[in-house]
């Protein structure tokens, strides 16, 4: 897959500011078997914003128990989506690698739950 060419669309640093990308560490993760794609279902704790749910397309590099206790990068303010029969309460990052399988967004050392990327 080749790798899209770079937006040219700018937005403003204060749309930017306004994206609430924050850290969380997977506490839960689960077969999903009902997602028209294959997906897991992960609990997410986000510190002082609590626990929260999403479905998440990354069955190709990841397995449910090697995903516990991953950090990962979410987006906390895109509101509650219906994904099947979950209530996404975030997104969950990552990027495509080679065959567009998701590789999941990771801060590179342990930092605290909740904490936003700035």
């Amino acid at each position: 897959m080749a790798i899209p060419p770079e937006t040219t669309e700018q937005i403003t640093w204060h749309h930017f500011e306004q994206t609430d990308i924050r850290v969380g560490t997977i506490v839960r993760a689960e077969e999903y078997p009902e997602a028209r794609r294959p997906a897991f279902i992960l609990t997410v704790d986000l510190g002082p914003l609590g626990l929260k749910k999403t479905s998440a397309q990354i069955t190709k590099h990841y397995t449910c128990p090697e995903l516990i206790g991953k950090q990962v990068l979410c987006v906390t303010n895109l509101g509650k989506k219906q994904i099947g029969k979950v209530m996404s309460e975030i997104l969950v990052t990552g990027f495509e690698d080679a065959q567009g399988d998701i590789v999941l967004a990771q801060p590179a050392a342990q930092v605290p739950n909740g904490s936003k990327l700035k």
